[in-house]
């Protein structure tokens, strides 16, 4: 388990090209795309070992952020995808996402885990979160689970069945 922590806030912001992550530092961002149901965004991930490039979509309507992170060779993990559970807002152009702490790991067409539960149940016997955050982030992650389950974890069919069509440089 993770030391307790507020949850993680983090910054889109097409217009400048950035991404400013939790702890205040700004990334260049190769690529941002805004469509009805979501924003995309493509960058490198330079000094991090693990990984060096990732492509996330902002998704509000299901209150995640789905990830592709390019593993970096001897760094490679069992999955596809990394879904963040998050709220997100608008600030002006701005795009600002709140981590809510659970996450769902994603292998395509075969299985999915849910993970950092834990640290959720953690913030909110602290009062580091809301109740209504806490049940926000489980309703989410319920609803996400429950949607890839009935169409065999393949991310791509149940996204379709709420009109929400992803684009990955990786994944045709």
């Amino acid at each position: 388990m993770a030391a307790l922590h507020p949850p993680k806030v983090e910054v889109f912001d097409p217009a400048a090209r950035a991404n400013i992550d939790p702890k205040g530092i700004r990334r260049e961002v190769e690529e941002y795309r805004e469509e009805p149901f979501g924003l995309y965004l493509a960058r490198p991930t330079p000094g991090r070992a693990q990984f060096h490039y990732l492509e996330s979509w902002l998704v509000p309507g299901l209150g995640l952020r789905l990830t592709d992170f390019w593993f970096s060779p001897g760094h490679e993990r069992d999955q596809d995808f990394y879904l963040d559970v998050v709220r997100v807002r608008r600030d002006g152009p701005r795009w600002v996402a709140t981590d809510l702490y659970v996450d769902i790991v994603l292998k395509d067409k075969l299985s999915l885990r849910v993970i950092d539960t834990d640290e959720l149940l953690e913030a909110l016997a602290a009062g580091v979160v809301t109740a209504e955050d806490a049940r926000y982030a489980l309703e989410t992650t319920y609803a996400a689970v429950e949607g890839l389950a009935a169409h065999g974890y393949d991310l791509t069919a149940w996204l379709s069945t709420k009109d929400i069509a992803l684009t990955w440089r990786r994944h045709p």
